[in-house]
């Protein structure tokens, strides 16, 4: 089994000369060396509009292209045709449902997540466009000892089916909660009751932002109709990615792009105000920087190295916030607190009881002692962290400390050497 060789990892991120703890990576990664050469490399070198025909307008429109190569491998997308960018994963999910408005009948039904509202927003405003309903799958406890222990589970997606069932929308990876809904097995059950019931069409729309950083992503074998994750939270630049299965493209989505586009009438193509050519070109280097990682030069091997190496930095977090001293002082966990592959070193707390601490206060003490990011708040999961009980002020939300492989046990062992002084 592969590992990671973490000083080489490290050395491809010149930010992390600095010694500086990024903590807050579920809110956006360091940026590789080869991404920002690339960038650079555009700027200096093809900046020019694309589609010319003179000699630099040819090669930044070849350079362009060759980002939709490494989003179809990021994907495991059947065709580049099925692959776009967008400024960002919240403007990619509100443009999918504004072109899929004219495919949905008043009395369909929508099932949502209470995770960012980037794959929610879009929905319940097409729901209010078109007289569709909205339903909700709740993550719910899985401890008695803790009622902020919520994850989502299968059975309960299951019962949310119906006969006008039209779209789910669902999370990969939770960005507060840290833990991996298995895509694959929810969309097979879901697709079979759906059928059993006599659904006339069933889409599925998943948000990757941020399970892209931690897993490989398998559109075909997730058997999903859209997909988006943000490249700036994959080590690349800051702008988003977009999937769109060519059935769903062919007979769901009408164009919103410019009405003399005839040619390439897909609405997630890259359009005026979307990414900026020099990103895109950036995106070609996530995939050769993430094979290099393990020997087998292969995604599947990179991310199973990444994924056992993540559990290193998990184990010594999860045991100090769960440690018998720290649940007497009021520290609760928000999710899961197994330390296994089911979830990723996204970590969130609350302390709560006779001696509360708000999560802005904890933030605050990292912050003064410096050296060291994490932060505190809803991080958009607004509903989530609003339906928590017992109620939370939703504004302080949760403490999040968020790692990525370029993360170091030391780290962590730093990290929670402050959270032993804060809570002390």
């Amino acid at each position: 089994m592969a590992t990671l060789d973490i000083d080489e990892v490290r050395a491809s991120f010149p930010s992390l000369e600095s010694g500086y703890i990024y903590a807050d990576n579920a809110g956006g990664s360091q940026t590789a060396q080869g991404v920002i050469d690339r960038i650079v490399d555009y700027l200096t070198n093809t900046n020019v509009q694309l589609g010319a025909d003179y000699f630099v307008g040819v090669l930044s429109t070849q350079r362009v292209a060759e980002g939709s190569f490494t989003i179809a491998e990021l994907f495991n997308a059947a065709s580049i045709d099925e692959v776009g960018f967008g400024p960002s994963s919240t403007m990619i999910f509100e443009n999918i449902a504004r072109a899929l408005e004219n495919d949905i009948q008043p009395g369909d039904e929508f099932i949502i997540t209470y995770e960012h509202e980037a794959n929610n927003g879009p929905w319940k405003r097409l729901a209010e466009r078109r007289n569709a309903v909205v339903k909700y799958w709740q993550p719910t406890p899985v401890s008695a000892e803790n009622p902020y222990s919520v994850a989502y589970k299968v059975e309960e997606l299951l019962s949310l089916v119906s006969s006008r069932t039209r779209l789910a929308a669902i999370t990969a990876c939770s960005n507060v909660l840290g833990s991996l809904v298995p895509v694959e097995e929810a969309v097979k059950a879901l697709r079979q009751r759906a059928k059993e019931l006599g659904a006339r069409k069933v889409e599925v729309s998943v948000d990757c932002v941020a399970y892209a950083p931690h897993r490989k992503m398998d559109v075909q074998q997730w058997d999903i109709d859209y997909c988006v994750f943000a490249l700036y939270k994959v080590y690349g630049a800051h702008n988003a990615a977009v999937y769109v299965r060519l059935a769903a493209l062919q007979t769901s989505l009408t164009s919103i792009a410019h009405h003399f586009l005839k040619e390439d009438d897909k609405p997630y193509k890259l359009q005026p105000g979307g990414p900026g050519y020099e990103l895109v070109y950036g995106a070609t280097a996530v995939v050769p920087y993430l094979k290099s990682l393990t020997p087998e030069d292969d995604l599947a091997a990179s991310f199973n190295a990444i994924a056992n190496h993540e559990q290193t930095l998990l184990a010594p977090l999860l045991r100090f916030l769960t440690d018998a001293k720290q649940v007497g002082r009021g520290v609760r966990i928000v999710g899961t607190s197994e330390i296994n592959l089911s979830r990723v070193p996204t970590v969130s707390f609350v302390v709560v009881g006779q001696n509360a601490v708000k999560s802005k206060d904890i933030v605050g003490a990292f912050d003064k002692k410096g050296g060291i990011g994490i932060r505190y708040g809803h991080f958009y999961a607004y509903s989530l962290v609003d339906n928590l009980r017992p109620k939370l002020d939703v504004n302080d939300g949760v403490v999040r400390i968020s790692l990525v492989h370029y993360n170091t046990v030391e780290e962590v062992e730093k990290i929670v050497d402050v959270l032993g002084e804060v809570l002390a």
